[in-house]
């Protein structure tokens, strides 16, 4: 029989600290949705009575299957219990259970709380016996706890064992600076779980070491058997341990997999990156190109050598198969790649080319040459696509770009002050002999070029009605006044299909309108238009 590890996800609460991220009411409760149908067990929806936003989250609670838990402080010293509002506000709150974060590092109790540490202790206490009258189920996070025990053993483990004879479902372990080392977690919690049983012991990391993942699973494998992360590793400072890594390690590492059940499936598995990314696009942040298991190259192979290796026996360089977490193999085409990589990626993008037909060396070449003159195409498929079409006489030509200009107008106060700053842009095209010429403004050249170009196309406009821009990425390819400049854009349209084109100059505007015209191109292909 395996054991139940259990997932307790703090995206919504602890999450919700990262610097830049403010998420909205309509953000958490999407969020919320998403976690739900990845099959975590418990989701921290915030600190009702903190904020005005989380107060109204909870107002309303999100129809999810998981445990819909509170955070808060424990009574506050000096206050009886019936008389604290924060402990009022938590066990007046619509859910399911109530999480109270106390200090466990007798050092804390007297700089940070200012009080005793037996009143520490009894607020504990009657904390959690408050929350289980009020019919919620109440858990105990125990704030600095690692740093707590290696200063005094016994009252970090007081506080612990206060919480769980008063009735408290879980003592979560918290390593809250994020310092401690995954072999002093473990032995941490080995002689943690000989006083309290593992199965009411949870362990909360911070990442301030990079280890937060490794913290977590040291400490599953000393005992405890709640794992509390967020989703794509957000948190303060260096974030909380990524409950993306743990959920897939946790089910693809046989270690794990054979002693522990979670919640999660194998088929809800398969929607981890999609999960991954769709937080990213909430948040409108670029997802993490090298993230463990769902990064974008993740499963990723640049060198000739290797890619033949893996096309031979994927084992060779992925440990473990990309679909099982919704990712997918790449193989990266660049100024390294042999033919396996050319052909393989051939393949994924849908162009047939036998491996002996001599079109394959040409386009090895051509690549060559175009990496040389600053092109990349490992991060612009799309472009790449385009290249291999032209090698083999099959891109149609849709129109002549004739000529564009862009303007830069900035307007200045008499006191110097910015009144006003944009960008106008005219592109001029030849679409079946007949001249267009359309005219946009931006708040940048390149926002008013792309809207410019975009903005006419004749016979072709039905076609990228739905394009919109979604990012942009400028690199200096050789250092000096007269730099090289590559651009890198990616798009998307409804159907929620991605892509990502190249474009080189020595002007920056230029590149991007390069980049801009492969785009469309490149959709026009995609769409089938003539």
């Amino acid at each position: 029989m395996r054991e139940r590890l259990t997932l307790f996800d703090t995206t919504l609460r602890d999450g919700a600290q990262t610097t830049g991220v403010d998420f909205s009411l309509d953000d958490k409760r999407q969020i919320a949705a998403l976690l739900d149908q990845l099959g975590v067990d418990y989701i921290e929806g915030g600190y009702p009575g903190a904020n005005p936003l989380d107060t109204e989250f909870f107002a309303k609670r999100p129809p999810i299957r998981a445990r819909f838990a509170a955070f808060g402080m424990t009574r506050r010293g000096g206050r009886s219990i019936e008389n604290d509002p924060g402990v009022a506000a938590l066990l007046a709150t619509d859910c399911d259970a109530v999480t109270f974060v106390a200090k466990a590092w007798d050092y804390q109790v007297d700089v940070a709380l200012r009080s005793t540490l037996q009143d520490n202790l009894d607020a504990i206490r009657q904390s959690i016996g408050a929350a289980i009258a009020a019919g919620k189920e109440a858990l105990l996070d125990c704030e600095h706890f690692f740093d707590g025990y290696k200063a005094n053993a016994t009252y970090a483990l007081s506080c612990a064992k206060a919480g769980l004879d008063a009735g408290a479902r879980w003592i979560v372990l918290c390593d809250t600076n994020g310092g401690t080392l995954p072999h002093d977690v473990e032995r941490i919690v080995s002689e943690v779980a000989r006083v309290i049983p593992g199965s009411r012991l949870g362990v909360h990391a911070h990442d301030d070491t990079g280890q937060a993942v490794a913290v977590s699973l040291a400490a599953v494998r000393a005992g405890v058997r709640q794992l509390q992360g967020a989703l794509n590793g957000l948190g303060e400072r260096c974030g909380n341990a990524n409950l993306t890594t743990i959920i897939a390690t946790l089910l693809l590492k046989d270690e794990f997999s054979e002693k522990f059940e979670i919640g999660v499936t194998r088929e809800q598995l398969a929607q981890l990156t999609r999960t991954s990314h769709a937080l990213d696009e909430m948040l409108n942040r670029a997802p993490d190109r090298h993230a463990p298991y769902v990064g974008v190259d993740a499963f990723a192979t640049k060198a000739g050598i290797h890619a033949s290796a893996l096309l031979a026996d994927s084992r060779t360089y992925e440990h473990v198969p990309p679909e099982s977490v919704g990712n997918r193999r790449r193989l990266l085409v660049s100024d390294q790649a042999g033919k396996s990589n050319i052909a393989a990626e051939l393949e994924r993008l849908g162009v047939a080319l036998p491996k002996n037909d001599p079109r394959l060396v040409r386009l090895l070449e051509e690549v060559k040459d175009k990496e040389a003159q600053g092109y990349a195409y490992e991060g612009a498929d799309a472009s790449f696509f385009l290249l291999a079409k032209r090698v083999m006489g099959e891109t149609p030509h849709y129109f002549d770009i004739e000529r564009y200009s862009v303007a830069v107008d900035r307007r200045f106060s008499k006191d110097g002050g910015l009144e006003d700053a944009g960008a106008e842009a005219i592109v001029k095209v030849e679409v079946d002999g007949k001249t267009l010429i359309s005219a946009a403004e931006g708040n940048g050249p390149v926002n008013a070029l792309d809207l410019a170009l975009r903005k006419d196309l004749g016979k072709y406009q039905p076609y990228i009605e739905d394009v919109k821009l979604v990012d942009y990425r400028v690199r200096v390819f050789q250092g000096g006044t007269d730099a090289v400049t590559r651009v890198l854009v990616e798009c998307v349209d409804l159907k929620g299909e991605r892509w990502s084109t190249v474009g080189v100059s020595a002007n920056v505007i230029d590149a991007s309108f390069e980049a801009l015209v492969e785009a469309i191109i490149y959709k026009l292909v995609k769409s089938g238009a003539r």
